[in-house]
């Protein structure tokens, strides 16, 4: 292998981070440095981007070692949570799960003795969905997708010494790379295939792949050192190696929304124009292109036609399920904010969900609270304390603008009964 380079000018030139921010950077800021606006224009969806030092502690608080022994080998771990790879191939899970015992009958629980011998034999771990089953990652990935506006998944690959998990390949979601211990070479590519659909996978070019990580200057070969972190957009080659000691990363996916999303909600909704619901003669043989050509030709003019008259209300209600349904918001305490919600008053403080997808709309002289799965009605003289709560910020009851007390300890009682709000950290 060769030796590791310097970041190469294909790549826009790294962005530093700032030591003396005035508050704890968000989540998206401590993986690309404080200019997020920067990231947002030069970056996202465009180029990769290298950040030295993203985090002194190299995201320890997110996921470190002993929280990928803890998950091996206390959490009950099942497939599909947990991959393994060898020399770029998938692992059948038959050789490291097994029968969960007496009061567990299931059959796919990970044993954690032979994950043990395949790991010491080079296997790289692949833990996934971290963002549903670890605190520290799913605390971070929730901030994360509500400053994105894009959902998120996150994995975590834990690689032997001088092991290499998976060959070169592009993903179909843009990933931010975690360095949490050890060192891992990283080599970038150029995309083959440019900004790739979900259903366009790297092995429909795996011939390209190959031939582009062999022969072509690697846009990125590095070193990532914990605290490291790297974006890379959806369609960008890269493969990694481990050295030294142990290493372990963790990549955030994002499952990024895209323009061919909005077309693909468009002709969904055309569907309403009774030209294109029409049938096809009866006896037509669809394989033919001289029979099916006139066809194609008056669906063309009635597309065109109805595509103008789709309101873009319309397409927002029918876009927005692919992201409200692609994550969770912030995990509620069912127990402990039952008995908050029960005792709730005056002084109490609390905040909206971090990550609740939501939206508030007058309707016949009510506000209807809609969420992914419900909308809640509510009187027209809450809204004033209804859009402060949902605002983000955090409250106290009893200093909400526009009700008194009484109204104000029924209503957060109720949004914390739904699930809208949670107890914040009384300052």
């Amino acid at each position: 292998m060769a030796a590791p380079t310097a970041e190469r000018t294909a790549v826009p030139a790294e962005l530093s981070e700032s030591a003396d921010t005035a508050a704890p950077p968000g989540a998206l800021a401590r993986v690309v440095g404080p200019d997020v606006d920067g990231f947002g224009d030069r970056y996202w969806g465009r180029a990769p981007l290298l950040v030295r030092g993203a985090d002194s502690a190299g995201f320890r608080d997110v996921l470190d070692l002993d929280g990928v022994d803890e998950l091996l080998s206390r959490r009950g771990l099942r497939t599909p949570f947990l991959r393994l790879a060898r020399e770029g191939a998938v692992v059948d899970s038959g050789w490291f799960t097994g029968p969960g015992g007496v009061g567990a009958e299931i059959g796919d629980q990970v044993r954690d003795d032979k994950v043990a011998t395949l790991f010491a034999e080079g296997t790289t771990v692949v833990l996934q969905a971290l963002h549903r089953n670890f605190s520290g990652v799913i605390d971070f990935t929730t901030v994360l997708a509500e400053e994105l506006g894009h959902p998120v998944q996150a994995n975590a690959y834990v690689t032997p010494p001088a092991s290499r998990g998976f060959s070169a390949h592009y993903d179909v979601h843009d990933v931010f790379v975690l360095q949490l211990a050890g060192r891992k070479h990283w080599t970038v590519h150029a995309p083959v295939h440019t900004d790739p659909l979900r259903d366009q996978p790297w092995t429909d070019h795996a011939r390209a792949v190959a031939d582009r990580a062999r022969a072509d200057p690697p846009a990125i070969d590095t070193v990532l050192e914990p605290g490291d972190a790297m974006y890379l957009p959806r369609g960008w080659l890269h493969a990694a190696t481990a050295l030294g000691d142990v290493s372990a990363h963790l990549t955030i996916g994002v499952h990024v929304l895209t323009r061919f999303a909005l077309a693909e909600a468009l002709t969904a909704l055309c569907g309403q124009d009774q030209d294109l619901r029409a049938s096809l003669p009866l006896g037509i043989d669809v394989a033919d292109p001289e029979q099916l050509a006139p066809y194609l030709d008056a669906v063309r003019t009635a597309l065109s036609d109805a595509l103008r008259d789709v309101p873009a209300e319309a397409v927002a209600r029918h876009v927005r399920g692919l992201v409200w349904s692609g994550g969770r918001p912030e995990p509620v305490r069912p127990v402990a904010g039952a008995a908050f919600a029960e005792g709730l008053a005056a002084g109490d403080a609390v905040r909206r969900r971090t990550g609740l997808h939501h939206r508030l709309l007058d309707h016949n002289g009510q506000v209807v609270l809609e969420l992914p799965d419900r909308r809640i009605s509510l009187p027209a003289a809450v809204a004033a304390p209804l859009r402060a709560l949902l605002s983000g910020a955090t409250f106290r009851v009893g200093e909400l603008p526009g009700a008194d007390e009484a109204d104000q300890v029924v209503l957060v009682r109720r949004l914390l009964r739904e699930g809208v709000l949670v107890p914040a950290t009384r300052t």
